[in-house]
Parts: C-alpha cells; sequence; structure tokens
C-alpha cells in the first residue's frame, strides 16, 4: 500500500520575486524630495546662527537619504517573511533598551526626558524601532493565529504584547509615540479579527486612560503642555512661544505662500524649525495650496499602502503593510494637529520633512518592506 503523500510547505526564500509598486515608489521619492528641499529652506538660518554654515542638516540629512533610498531598495528585494522570524528577537531586543533607558542618566539636552541613545555623531529613539518590532511582531501573531483571534484570552495576551513596549515608553515620557502605539495596535488587532465589542471596549478604555493620562497631570511635562495648549499666550514669551511663532507662520503664508526661501519666522523666531515644526515653515513658504499638496501625497500613500495590503499574497503581508503605512500617516496627521495648535505639543516629528537621519533610514527600510510585500502581490506579473 502506498504511502500517503505529506505536503509540505515551500520554504520562503530570501529573495523577493516580482515586480514592485512603482506608484508607491514614487510616492515616497517625491515626499522625500520634497522633505529635503524644505528641510534646508527651514534650516539654514539656525543653521548658520549656531554652527556659522547654513548647510550643517542639508548635507548630514540628505547623505542619510541616500543611504535610506538605497537600503529601502534593497529591503524591496528581500523576502518580507524574513522578518518572522526576526521581529520576535528585535522586539526583545527594544524592550531591554527601553528598560535600560529608563536606568541609565538622559544621554540627551533634553531636561527630564530618557528618549534618546547617543552613540558617537548618531542619536537614536528606541521607540522608533519598538513601533517598527511591534508592528511585526503583532502582524505574524494575529496571522498565525486566526482561529484564537475570537477568544477574549488571546486578544488579552496581545495586550499584554502592546503594553510591554509602550509602558516603558510613557515613563520616558513620550506621548506621541504611545499614541502612535496604542493606534496601530488597536487597527492591527481589530482588523485581524477581533470581536466588535471587544474592539469598542478597547478604544473606549484606551482613550479614557490617555485623557485621564493628561487631563489629570500625572507627571508635570504633560500637564504644563496641556495647559499652554488651552492658551499659549499665558506665558507668550517662555512655553507658549514656539506655539504662537507657529501659528503667525501659518498664518502668514495665505493661500499661495511667501515663495520657497522666503519665510520670515525661520530667522529665529521659530525654535528649531527643521524638526518638529517644520510644516509650519512649509505653510508660510508654499501656502495653503502647498500645504494641502503635501497632505493629499501623504493620503495617497496611505492609500497605495492599502491597496498593496489587500493585495498581498497573505495575511502578514496584508497587516504588515497596513501597519507600517498607517504609522506614516498617523504620525503626519498628528505633528500637523501639534503644529496647527489642534492637540497638545507631544514631541511629534514629520514624516520625510523633520530632521533626523536614523528616523529618517528606518522610515525608508519600512518602506522597502512595503515595497516587498508589493512585489509578492505581483509575482504572476
Amino acid at each position: 500500500m502506498a504511502k500517503p503523500v505529506v505536503k509540505r510547505k515551500k520554504r520562503q526564500g530570501l529573495f523577493q520575486e516580482g515586480k514592485l509598486d512603482s506608484t508607491f515608489l514614487i510616492i515616497v521619492l517625491i515626499l522625500l524630495t520634497t522633505g529635503l528641499v524644505m528641510l534646508f529652506s527651514s534650516s539654514y538660518a539656525y543653521s548658520y546662527e549656531h554652527f556659522g554654515t547654513s548647510y550643517k542638516f542639508i548635507v548630514r540629512q540628505a547623505a542619510f537619504a541616500v543611504g535610506g533610498v538605497a537600503i529601502m531598495l534593497i529591503f524591496s528585494k528581500i523576502n518580507y517573511h524574513v522578518w518572522q522570524r526576526l521581529g520576535i528577537w528585535i522586539y526583545i531586543g527594544i524592550f531591554f533598551l527601553l528598560i535600560a533607558l529608563l536606568i541609565l542618566p538622559p544621554m540627551a539636552k533634553e531636561m527630564g526626558v530618557k528618549r534618546w541613545f547617543v552613540v558617537g555623531p548618531i542619536n537614536f529613539q528606541p521607540s522608533e524601532i519598538g513601533k517598527f518590532a511591534l508592528i511585526v511582531v503583532l502582524s505574524h501573531l494575529i496571522s498565525a493565529n486566526q482561529d484564537k483571534m475570537k477568544k477574549f484570552g488571546f486578544i488579552l495576551f496581545l495586550g499584554g504584547v502592546v503594553l510591554a513596549i509602550a509602558i516603558p515608553i510613557v515613563a520616558e515620557p513620550h506621548i506621541s509615540a504611545t499614541i502612535l502605539i496604542l493606534a496601530i495596535a488597536f487597527i492591527l488587532i481589530y482588523i485581524g479579527g477581533m470581536r466588535g465589542w471587544i474592539a469598542g471596549l478597547g478604544a473606549l478604555g484606551g482613550l479614557g486612560g490617555i485623557l485621564l493620562f493628561l487631563n489629570a497631570g500625572f507627571i508635570g511635562y504633560s500637564s504644563d503642555r496641556i495647559k499652554y495648549w488651552h492658551d499659549p499666550w499665558l506665558d507668550a514669551k517662555g512655553k507658549g512661544f514656539q506655539t504662537i511663532q507657529s501659528l503667525l507662520a501659518i498664518g502668514s503664508g495665505g493661500i499661495l505662500g511667501r515663495g520657497i526661501g522666503q519665510s520670515r519666522q525661520k530667522y529665529l523666531w521659530v525654535p528649531e524649525p527643521h524638526n518638529d515644526f517644520i510644516f509650519s515653515i512649509v505653510c508660510e513658504e508654499l501656502g495653503l495650496v502647498g500645504a494641502v499638496a503635501i497632505i493629499i501625497g501623504f493620503a495617497f500613500l496611505v492609500y497605495r499602502g492599502f491597496k498593496i495590503a489587500m493585495r498581498a499574497e497573505d495575511k502578514f503581508g496584508m497587516l504588515l503593510s497596513i501597519g507600517l503605512t498607517f504609522q506614516v500617516g498617523l504620525q503626519a496627521m498628528l505633528n500637523i494637529w501639534v503644529v496647527t495648535n489642534t492637540i497638545p505639543n507631544t514631541g511629534i516629528s514629520l514624516p520625510f520633512f523633520s530632521y533626523g537621519g536614523s528616523s529618517l533610514v528606518l522610515l525608508l527600510a519600512e518602506m522597502g518592506i512595503v515595497l516587498s510585500v508589493s512585489r509578492g502581490a505581483n509575482k504572476d506579473i
């Protein structure tokens, strides 16, 4: 009697076959190029005043951008299933880095905040890698346990995986990163098959916890930001200064803007205009039309990323693409809300625009993984 044939799952190769989504790639490159132009325009006065050269920030950012694009293209050729095996180790490593960050003395200048590791000329935030690691781990756990997604106990387990990363980040404190992590985790778990009533309870609980944390002023860091968000003119020359100058920059841009390079507020009025508040300089120089065009660019990036996700060859690829592109869109939205004083200042950067070499490289690497998912969906093309 012949033995039954046992079908083995085909082992995934290291390299991903198929044609990448060129539209997604073009959107990324347009946002990156626009970001570099605006970074130089917003930073040269500040750079000259503090470092004696107008090119300090743009030269460094451009170098990281070139390296990041190279990494993006390499990652687009690497089979995204590799991250299923590496994700848990990255997650564990980042967890211990976050704990170490809280124990060690602050490495950056901002008092009372422990967010950065400083390694020579490079500063990096473990929370940035933590967001990526959590997206990978959740995508893997959800896709590998579809039969458990309706069970309350498994949802609690996934919640524990999220909190293990979120709690150390709250303690830094880093409110924006915490909000991003919780929102991304909720979206992935909900799309992964969580029951509606559990999703509702989770959303209400998470929102209530964030509001209680902020409004009760559990830490002075948050309560001050809430206070000067309500009325930045309470301390117009101190803690409300940045918000006020940002609003003046946005208002003076009008419909068409003053023109690239013509901002007045970047001349040492908006503090560090090349970082979190770069969008205010964008509004001043490009006006409402330019600002809306950039917002549409981010929206189109998320739309295209979700379209790649819907065509992914498996659940893991779908969740991975949704998580990575949703992260970019949500971060951009939160940054714009902060700059326009719609929400309190949470210290969140604008993807592709704000200065930061290590975060830019990581962002482009993540976009490369989305492109790898698109290759898998286009194998037969």
